[in-house]
């Protein structure tokens, strides 16, 4: 994986702006550790940060080719999981490479079919193309979204970047925020509307988009989305499918000249990933799966179980290392570094996030960088398989909203009078709400349960997923740590998306049939173990330290955050500890603890960024 950035101008002379484009390019050092490289002509400018996973030696970029006198370059941050088909496919037509890596299938493929060529690619990516020939950028980003790509078009200059902060380190940019950016952050953060950049001109390309900037603008269009249709296959070929589909992309995924481990937490999702890397090893001889979880300080002592965390992970993650024979890595956090975290979680992402959901990861990422550079995690299983309890719960369904955010209410009692009337969070989390509804591929004749169920999916797979993908993404890339994510191959979730919600609850059980794809690869205890989301902290002096460090905040008069939140009405949650909110605040892990820690990061993000409301 990599950074990305690059600047186009056809009213200049950006070769005289090597500067500036090397200050873009350093801020995605942690993305990419290994190697740091420019290109620059006199319209557009392109940077890049490499993080060496395929052919270490070879594979520098910007990457150039010239043919027929064009010349092309590309900057890519990403992995092609089908380079080898590719490649033989193109040396058929002729081409000729010199690498083993990917970047040259990907540029190589971009001359011979142009633009349409990221219809072929099975990856995860964003990447830009520069054509001499057609003095014309070309960006694209992957289908589900899981490598990010920033943008901004300020009439005849256009941006990007793989992250805000290189953007930002145009020396013409400022980090504003509207209206619009405050709404986004205070009614549906730590979400995102897709597409949208949060500062002011920002935009991110949206997932299975592509993007050309050229003499005459900038044209965004979309080349891939979810079409519904009848399934056909019956219950067996259902499941025997999946795990076909779900094997094949894991041994993709294995491939890497640099050491590759297994996030594990004795969850139905990361054991069925294990248990097919632990296979591949097995197949080719390349020794044992090493694996790696987190959990916290005393977490044993405090844990309670709940609706949302019914049990605790460790038994079963002991249980899945021993039944496979991996090299299991348990990794501890105590409160101090988990509060200290935030901060640099902020830093990461750019923005406020998932405070303490964001930071573990931070740091469980830093801890496994020392070991390996390329890990497998099981995130958007549940999203594409119907895992949540809001897929299960009437309340949920019948909510008419989104099914993560119940207390929008709740969360504009928290904001001062003047934000909530210039924001209106009700108001624009509805409007919001419908424009993802307007967008769902309808199935004709489907009865309004299954329309409904339809509907929750696509809100998961376009709204809710991403939030959970830009988190691993920013988390993980921070520390220059790889993270591939199986379940968001597409050839998967176009295939389960279209099974029948009766089939996806086989045995009446939640991804009931991703349980029956994964008989007799998995113990039944573990084959049936009941949801649990990502571990958190349930240490009291957790909830302490954030809730003291938010009063800290608020206590100070000059704090910009005064002027955001209400902050009387802050200080009597903290004080009479009903900061455990009768609805998690976001999504299943985000409650009390959690929203304090948060008001945190906003502050540490409004003065590190300098941010400008406007």
């Amino acid at each position: 994986m990599c950074g990305i950035t690059g600047w186009v101008e056809y009213d200049a002379d950006l070769t005289r702006e090597m500067a500036v484009l090397e200050r873009m390019t350093e801020t995605l050092a942690p993305r990419g550790p290994d190697a740091s490289g420019e290109w620059l002509t006199q319209a557009c400018a392109l940077g890049h940060r490499r993080l060496s996973v395929i052919d270490p030696e070879n594979g520098a970029q910007p990457m150039e080719r010239k043919v027929g006198g064009h010349t092309y370059v590309l900057v890519y941050n990403g992995e092609l999981y089908n380079a080898n088909e590719l490649r033989q496919e193109l040396e058929g037509r002729g081409w000729e490479f010199r690498t083993h890596c990917d970047t040259e299938v990907l540029l190589i493929a971009f001359i011979e079919w142009g633009r349409p060529c990221v219809e072929r690619f099975n990856g995860i990516f964003a990447f830009a193309v520069w054509s001499s020939k057609e003095q014309a950028l070309f960006l694209a980003r992957d289908r589900l979204g899981v490598k990010p790509l920033f943008f901004m078009a300020q009439g005849g200059r256009f941006l990007f970047g793989s992250e805000p902060k290189a953007i930002l380190a145009h020396r013409d940019v400022h980090a504003e925020v509207d209206s619009q950016g405050l709404a986004e952050l205070f009614a549906i953060g730590p979400a995102r509307t897709p597409g949208h950049g949060v500062y002011k001109g920002m935009e991110e390309l949206k997932p299975g988009h592509a993007a050309v900037f050229d003499r005459g603008g900038l044209n965004v269009y979309k080349y891939w989305t979810l079409v519904s249709a009848p399934h056909t296959d019956d219950a067996a070929a259902t499941a025997a499918k999946v795990r076909e589909l779900l094997h094949d992309t894991v041994q993709r995924q294995l491939v890497s000249d640099v050491p590759v481990c297994a996030l594990l937490s004795g969850g139905l999702d990361s054991s069925a990933l294990t248990s097919f890397a632990a296979d591949y090893y097995n197949e080719q001889g390349r020794g044992v799966v090493h694996t790696y979880s987190v959990d916290y300080v005393d977490n044993d002592k405090y844990f309670k179980a709940n609706a949302f965390q019914p049990n605790a992970d460790a038994p079963w993650i002991r249980k899945m290392a021993d039944h496979l024979g991996t090299t299991h890595h348990w990794i501890q956090f105590d409160t101090p570094e988990l509060v200290e975290s935030l901060k640099a979680a902020v830093t990461a992402r750019d923005f406020p996030g998932m405070a303490d959901v964001d930071g573990s990861l931070l740091l469980f990422c830093r801890e496994i960088k020392k070991d390996a550079t390329v890990a497998i995690s099981g995130e958007a299983a549940d999203e594409i398989f119907g895992g949540y309890p809001w897929f299960h719960r009437k309340e949920s369904l019948e909510a008419d909203i989104f099914p993560w955010a119940l207390s929008v209410k709740a969360r504009e009692e928290l904001l001062s009078p003047q934000l909530a009337d210039w924001i209106k969070p009700e108001k624009y989390v509805r409007e919001r709400y419908e424009q993802a509804l307007d967008e769902v591929p309808r199935l004709a004749g489907e009865d309004a349960a299954q329309a409904r169920i339809r509907e929750m999916s696509w809100l998961n797979i376009t709204r809710f997923m991403p939030t959970l993908l830009d988190r691993k993404d920013r988390m993980s890339m921070a520390v220059g740590l790889e993270v591939r994510v199986p379940f968001c191959d597409h050839r998967l979730v176009e295939y389960v998306w279209n099974i029948p919600w009766e089939m996806k609850m086989a045995g009446g059980r939640e991804k009931g049939v991703l349980r029956e794809a994964m008989r007799g690869w998995l113990p039944d205890e573990v084959l049936f173990r009941k949801k649990s989301p990502y571990p958190k902290t349930h240490n009291p002096g957790y909830d302490r330290a954030v809730k003291n460090w938010a009063l800290e905040i608020l206590n100070d008069t000059s704090t910009p955050l005064g002027e955001l939140v209400h902050v009387e009405r802050i200080r009597e949650l903290a004080a009479d500890g009903a900061g455990q909110f009768q609805l998690p605040w976001f999504g299943q892990l985000m409650t009390g603890p959690q929203f304090f820690a948060w008001l945190g990061q906003v502050y540490v993000w409004l003065k590190q960024y300098k941010v400008s409301i406007v």
